[in-house]
C-alpha cells in the first residue's frame, strides 16, 4: 500500500500559495485494510475514508469509464490493481493531476508542472469531455488562479464549447451549480468565471437571466461602456475590491437583470428595469438554491439601487420608506451591503470606475438621524394605536429633514 498527496495541494504547494485541504490517494489498498488501520469510510458511491488522528480525507485509487449522462454517470473501479497514473490520468487538468509522495518526491505523467510554469489550465485527457462539471470547474480554476497569470488552453476551451452544445450541461444538479459558483465568488477575479461561462457557451444555459444581457444597449451619457453584460461585469469587479461579501458580490452581480427583458423598441432606455428584475432575481435564486438570506438582499439591491443612486434628489418620506423596506432600522448590517452593491453599481461603468460614491455616507446618515426617534419621542398618553407609529413616522421624517446634503461636484 502506498499514500500520495494528490490534487490542489501540490498544485498550491508549487505555486506558493496557501493550502488549506489535503486529498491523498491510496494504491494498492482495500476498503477492509483501510478499515483495519483506524480510517472510517464515508460516502456510499465510492469508497472515501478519513484519516483517524488528522480526519482528512483518503480515497482509494480508481479508474472510470462513462455509463450514462451527466457528472454521475460512470462506473469506477477501485480494485487494488489501479495505479497511480489510472486515477490521475482520470482528473481534470494537469495541474491537478499530480502528486507528491511519502519522500516528498513529485509524480507528474501528464505535465501538470509544465503547465504551471507556463501558467496554462489544460484538460488532461480527452476523457475531460465526458464530465460537464469540469465546464463550470475550469471557470472557478480560471478565476481563483487569474491574478497570478492563468489562462485556458485553447484546445481545452475547444472542448468546454462542446459540452456546452450537448444536453450534458443540464444534468448538473442546481446545487452543484451554486456550489461552484459561490466558490468563484469568492475569488480574487469572479468576473473572470462568469465571462469564462459566456466564452464556453455554458452561461446561456446555466444562467440564461444573465445571457440575456450580452449585447443589450443601455445610455451613453450613463453608461459609456454601453453593454449590459459588460456594465455588470465591470460592477463584479468593484464590488470584489470593496468586499469579500458573497452577498454583496451576489447582488451586484444580479442588479440589473431586469435590462435583458426590456422591449427592443424602447432601448437604450430601461424603463422601470428595477421593479422588472426583481422577479428574475427570485427565480434564479430560487432555481439554483441560493439561500434565502442572499436571495433577500439580491432582491432589494435590484429593486432599490437607483434609490440609493437617487438619494439626495429624494423626498424625506421616501427615503423612509426605503430604509423600512430594508429592514434598515433593525438590520444597520444589511443597509451596509446594500450601499457596497450600489456603489460597485454606481462605479461600474467605463470612466466611473474611481468616482466618489458620497450616497453611502449621506444615507447612513439619514438613518442615524431617523433612529433616534423611537417610542420614548413622543408622549404615548396622547396618542393610542396606529397613532403611535404614525407619529413615530412622522418625527422621523422630520428628523431626516435635519439631515445636510454634500456639496456635490462633478
Amino acid at each position: 500500500m502506498k499514500i500520495y498527496l494528490v490534487g490542489g495541494a501540490v498544485r498550491d504547494q508549487a505555486l506558493g500559495l496557501d493550502v488549506y485541504d489535503k486529498d491523498w490517494v491510496v494504491v494498492g489498498a482495500t476498503p477492509e485494510v483501510l478499515i483495519q488501520q483506524g480510517y472510517h469510510q464515508v460516502g456510499k458511491d465510492f469508497p472515501v475514508f478519513l484519516h483517524p488522528k488528522t480526519k482528512e480525507e483518503y480515497a482509494l485509487a480508481r479508474q472510470e469509464r462513462k455509463s450514462g449522462t451527466g457528472y454521475t454517470g460512470f462506473i469506477c473501479d477501485f480494485s487494488p490493481t489501479v495505479t497511480l497514473e489510472d486515477d490521475l490520468i482520470r482528473r481534470d487538468l494537469t495541474i491537478n493531476a499530480m502528486a507528491e509522495d511519502e519522500q516528498g518526491h513529485i509524480i507528474d505523467p501528464y505535465g501538470g508542472m509544465q503547465d504551471l510554469q507556463n501558467k496554462v489550465l489544460r484538460h488532461v485527457s480527452p476523457a475531460f469531455a465526458e464530465d460537464p462539471l469540469r465546464v463550470l470547474r475550469v471557470c472557478r480554476f480560471a478565476a481563483k488562479l487569474h491574478h497570478v497569470g492563468f489562462s485556458v488552453a485553447p484546445d481545452t476551451l475547444e472542448l468546454m464549447r462542446q459540452i456546452s452544445k450537448s444536453s450534458e450541461l443540464k444534468t448538473i444538479s442546481a446545487e452543484r451549480v451554486w456550489r461552484e459558483t459561490e466558490k468563484a465568488l469568492t475569488s480574487d477575479s469572479p468576473s473572470i468565471y462568469f465571462e469564462l461561462l459566456k466564452k464556453s457557451g455554458a452561461l446561456e444555459v446555466l444562467f440564461p437571466e444573465l445571457y440575456a444581457l450580452v449585447g443589450v444597449p443601455q445610455t451613453e451619457k450613463w453608461h459609456p461602456e454601453i453593454d449590459t453584460f459588460v456594465h455588470t461585469m465591470m460592477s463584479l469587479k468593484i464590488a470584489t475590491k470593496l468586499t469579500d461579501s458573497i452577498p454583496v458580490r451576489l447582488a451586484t452581480l444580479l442588479h440589473d437583470l431586469g435590462k435583458g427583458i426590456t422591449d427592443q423598441a424602447l432601448l437604450p432606455k430601461h424603463h422601470a428595469h428595477e421593479i422588472k428584475g426583481k422577479p428574475l432575481v427570485t427565480a434564479l435564486c430560487k432555481r439554483l438554491t441560493i439561500p434565502k438570506e442572499m436571495m433577500a438582499l439580491a432582491e432589494q439591491v435590484c429593486e432599490f439601487h437607483l434609490h440609493s443612486h437617487k438619494a439626495f434628489e429624494l423626498k424625506p418620506k421616501t427615503l423612509l420608506k426605503v430604509l423600512n423596506k430594508l429592514n434598515a432600522f433593525k438590520r444597520p448590517e444589511r443597509l451596509d451591503q446594500f450601499l457596497l452593491a450600489c456603489e460597485a453599481d454606481a462605479r461600474g461603468r467605463l470612466g466611473f470606475e474611481n468616482k466618489a460614491y458620497p450616497q453611502t455616507a449621506y444615507v447612513k446618515a439619514v438613518l442615524h438621524a431617523a433612529s433616534q426617534v423611537g417610542y420614548h419621542s413622543i408622549d404615548q398618553a396622547k396618542f393610542q394605536g396606529k397613532a403611535i407609529s404614525d407619529e413615530i413616522h412622522r418625527l422621523r421624517v422630520e428628523a431626516i429633514k435635519t439631515v445636510q446634503k454634500p456639496t456635490l461636484t462633478d
